[in-house]
């Protein structure tokens, strides 16, 4: 039996391949469309010349932002139409991947609606092709519309002359799986999007967790088998065990279900104390719908990026508050970080970094000095071994420093880097933003050095300074590239989808420019503000 679907694809081939000769039915070519030579046919083909003909008409009726790759593909091609039935069958095949990289296919072809304007199907469909290539290689969105500071490499193809020789060569579908990201990274990203997709479409989801009273453990709550039925679902509790604990019918939170919650909790950044809180309870209540949405919302964040990353780089996750030294392309050091407030963001930035400063002092910014230190008075710069030179308030280095004792700069990154910091206690604390919009690293000492080990000579000159605490830059003899991220949701160690909660609403934003729907938990701090940290 021959379904509605298989009925409008065929009736799609039939008009694309017939498009010109129904449009035109002239045998001679008129004025060439722009930047093909005057006078020159490209072929006696009747279909190909109505196609010739009717081109600077059709390519008019496409989206303005479109028609430049368009007009570029054809020049390559010809002018002559290029979707054959064995083309558009590897174009449906390349398509149907689509959800993989948390996109509807049927947002970009729609290849029943080409056969309702046989006219325009040709030139439609390259135009979609085009369309979804884009995407797939920079993304849907500008990344400036959605961030307030976003300054890192974006990835850029020649998308015309790709999809050329992707047809020339057969290749149309491996061309398009190279398109995306293909790094670990976003594949197991990827992976995750189609297994929760999977896990909607097949079970709902799970059932919604209602927010209420603390459950602490040992307590016995009606909420129980919502919570089991959770956990099992993202795999946090085995499912034999859960179905065990849900027979027993007795609503009692016990030790098996106490270290599916603490699992629960490390994959989303929270307090790893198997007490239902607010803060666990929050992300408890999210529903599998929102999640899957919110990692196709860092899809398209991995998106927009260059693909050619330096093998030795540090990468900070500003809304994990995690760091992450690469060396020859693999991970080999992580460290919790203090990152910027929801009114202090730490932006998104790419920026190399060739110095660590030992002992630095520091230079308080303006903005800072003016609202929270000179208010304070005189006192209060004495007692923090502060002092004003030409109107700038600086701090002296020792181990009361903002800075700690030891800064790494990075070029031009206004005024953002990464350093060291007395205030240790945050380290400890799982909602860990919390600074002016510097990054704060845990056992900055000890990672300097680890950066700085592979010349002896510059690592006992950095050892030396911190023994003597002079203020000393030492250069590290190459320069490393450092990138401030904002993955909510990322693949961890384990291979676990891991949720962060939306600290600075960049989600919000840009689900709104894409116009998805998501309501997302709202994150809770844990542990007091310390009024005094006035910090970078």
């Amino acid at each position: 039996m021959i379904t509605r679907r298989q009925l409008g694809l065929g009736a799609a081939t039939a008009a694309i391949m017939g498009a010109a000769r129904a449009a035109h039915a002239q045998n001679a070519p008129q004025d060439p469309p722009m930047g093909r030579p005057q006078g020159v046919p490209p072929t006696r083909d009747p279909t190909a010349v109505a196609f010739y003909n009717s081109f600077n008409d059709q390519l008019a009726r496409l989206p303005q932002t479109e028609q430049p790759d368009v007009r570029v593909f054809y020049e390559m091609n010809g002018w002559t139409p290029v979707w054959t039935a064995a083309r558009l069958d590897n174009l449906r095949t390349a398509a149907s991947k689509a959800e993989r990289h948390g996109l509807a296919q049927y947002d970009f072809f729609d290849f029943e609606g080409l056969a309702a304007d046989a006219n325009m199907a040709e030139m439609r469909t390259t135009a979609a092709a085009l369309r979804y290539a884009r995407v797939l290689s920079e993304g849907r969105i500008r990344p400036e519309t959605v961030e307030d500071l976003w300054e890192m490499r974006k990835n850029r193809i020649d998308l015309p002359l790709g999809l050329y020789r992707a047809l020339a060569s057969q290749g149309v579908v491996e061309w398009y799986e190279g398109l995306a990201p293909t790094d670990l990274g976003y594949t197991n990203l990827s992976a995750g999007y189609v297994r929760y997709r999977r896990m909607i479409r097949e079970n709902g989801g799970w059932p919604t967790f209602r927010l209420g009273a603390n459950i602490e453990p040992g307590d016995v709550d009606r909420r129980v088998p919502q919570l089991i039925q959770r956990l099992i679902a993202e795999g946090d509790l085995d499912e034999a065990q859960g179905m065990r604990l849900l027979a027993m019918a007795d609503n009692f939170y016990g030790p098996e279900l106490q270290e599916a919650v603490r699992s629960f909790q490390g994959r989303h950044g929270l307090a790893v104390d198997a007490r239902i809180g607010s803060g666990t309870q929050q992300s408890l209540s999210a529903s599998a719908e929102d999640r899957a949405r919110q990692i196709a919302l860092n899809l398209e964040r991995r998106r927009w990026l260059a693909r050619d990353v330096e093998p030795e780089r540090i990468e900070v996750n500003t809304a994990a508050a995690i760091m992450v030294y690469w060396k020859d392309g693999r991970p080999v050091h992580s460290n919790r970080v203090v990152v910027g407030t929801a009114a202090n963001q730490t932006p998104s930035l790419e920026k190399p970094f060739a110095s660590v400063v030992a002992n630095p002092p520091w230079y308080v910014p303006a903005g800072i000095a003016r609202n929270e230190i000179l208010p304070r008075g005189p006192g209060y710069l004495a007692a923090n071994d502060m002092y004003i030179s030409n109107g700038t308030v600086i701090q002296r280095a020792g181990p009361s420093s903002a800075l700690g004792y030891v800064k790494f700069e990075l070029r031009d990154s206004y005024a953002i880097f990464l350093h060291d910091t007395p205030s240790k206690g945050a380290f400890n604390l799982a909602y860990r933003h919390r600074s002016h919009g510097c990054v704060r690293v845990q056992d900055a000492v000890e990672f300097a050095r680890l950066l700085l080990s592979p010349d002896p000579e510059k690592l006992a000159e950095f050892d030396t300074a911190q023994a003597t605490r002079r203020t000393t830059r030492v250069t590290t003899g190459r320069e490393i590239g450092v990138r401030l991220l904002y993955w909510t949701a990322f693949v961890d160690g384990q291979g676990r989808v891991a949720f962060r909660e939306d600290v600075y609403k960049r989600d919000e934003k840009l689900a709104d420019a894409l116009g998805i729907a998501v309501s997302l938990p709202r994150p809770v701090q844990d542990g007091r503000v310390d009024a005094n940290d006035v910090g970078p």
